[in-house]
């Protein structure tokens, strides 16, 4: 399939930017994402607010819903179908993904995440004992922020230490723009395939943890089919911990760029609004998965026809001027915006660990600079490599020097 529309991502441009200028074309634009296949991009707070409200009426998640994905006009070995077609809980719409949703909804409430935080704070002195003994040079990536996140979802599920990076590296693989086919369904294949095994050794051997929980509910009641359970150990893993690494990247970054920011939340302990603001400035995410259109709907001003797929572009919207004014590119812990960010969503699809991402972010932080307040960026931001995916994107390594230790 080959088109005339503007490509996304642009060969010379950073996704972000790619974005910003197409944003300045209009609310909602027609690219061609690799492989020749066309879609929508969602670029501005209004517009990506409008989308999400529509969700599960709409904008639909199972690629039932774009044809071309199934006519043939969509290559049978696009890489990308290894993530469109999913078997997991962003691929489901309606009932089932509000059935889903609530079963998992349950370990994330505000009590039980809370209850994590002396735990989460054991970790994170844990990681911290091993990046000052690694000395000036340490790559904060590998060592802290990829480590933290995956050892708390990982802990929740009940996954062996020792299948922790293998799971990393699949989730690294599936959200890369640039794979080829081949590795992109091994690693989905590979994903897939230990999830299933895992659900089966936690109902040989359960343990005190949630796939054990979600088991034996399965078993208990048939809540939800082994496919099901699957789809949502998936959701979970790859969601719970991927955009928690990049946020805490992109968090170090800006404040080693804005050292009058770092002294303001040292000063005033505000590592909570250090959070808020680095998911507005810099999200994680890019673009989420397409979402798809159930019928002819107006966006923004923009016609988008039936069956046509949307990504919601995160990255962008949080820096709308029209919502952030002249400084909404500026990294500020002190900003008040009537309304917030959508960071964590809007709608049906809010996102259910937006709670436990908070709790993981204020205390990382808050520990790594109480313990390292002379810390600082090891080479020139500008030369700070970033993951090769529109979806989540962040630093792939931050070294550092430590200074002084507390």
């Amino acid at each position: 399939m080959t088109t005339a529309l503007p490509a996304f991502p642009a060969a010379d441009e950073t996704p972000l930017q790619t974005c910003l200028r197409l944003r300045d074309i209009a609310p909602v634009v027609e690219v061609e994402f690799p492989g020749g296949v066309p879609g929508y991009l969602a670029l501005t707070h209004g517009a990506v607010r409008e989308v999400l409200a529509g969700d599960n009426t709409t904008f639909l998640r199972d690629p039932k819903h774009w044809p071309a994905l199934h006519n043939g006009a969509i290559a049978a070995d696009w890489p990308l179908r290894a993530v469109v077609q999913g078997q997991h809980l962003s691929t489901m719409d309606g009932a089932d993904h509000r059935r889903l949703r609530g079963m998992i909804g349950k370990a994330f409430t505000p009590g039980r995440v809370q209850a994590l935080e002396a735990r989460i704070q054991q970790i994170v002195d844990e990681l911290l004992d091993g990046v000052v003994a690694a000395g000036d040079g340490v790559d904060l990536v590998p060592a802290f922020t990829e480590a933290l996140p995956m050892a708390v979802i990982c802990e929740l599920f009940g996954i062996p230490e020792s299948d922790r990076q293998r799971l990393r590296n699949w989730i690294a693989v599936l959200l890369s723009h640039n794979i080829s086919p081949e590795d992109a369904f091994a690693a989905q294949n590979g994903l897939q395939g230990y999830l299933r095994d895992l659900a089966e050794n936690k109902r040989r051997d359960p343990g005190d943890d949630l796939t054990s929980g979600l088991v034996q509910a399965r078993d208990r009641d048939d809540a939800l089919t082994t496919e099901e359970l699957v789809a949502v150990l998936w959701i979970m893993l790859v969601a719970g911990h991927e955009t928690t690494v990049h946020m805490l990247g992109y968090a170090i970054i800006a404040l080693a760029r804005h050292p009058e920011q770092l002294a303001a939340a040292t000063a005033g302990d505000l590592w909570a609004d250090v959070v808020e603001e680095t998911v507005r400035y810099r999200h994680s995410v890019m673009m989420t998965s397409w979402r798809f259109t159930s019928t002819d709907v107006t966006i923004a001003g923009v016609r988008i026809p039936r069956g046509n797929a949307v990504g919601v572009v995160y990255q962008a919207c949080g820096l709308d001027p029209e919502v952030y004014g002249d400084t909404a590119n500026s990294f500020d812990i002190t900003r008040r915006q009537a309304g917030g960010h959508l960071g964590f969503g809007h709608g049906p699809r809010y996102c259910i660990g937006a709670g436990l991402a908070r709790l993981e972010g204020r205390i990382a932080l808050g520990s790594l600079y109480r313990r390292l307040p002379d810390l600082a960026l090891a080479v020139d931001p500008a030369d700070i490599a970033y993951s090769p995916s529109f979806f989540t994107v962040g630093p792939l390594s931050i070294p550092v020097r430590l200074g002084a230790t507390s």
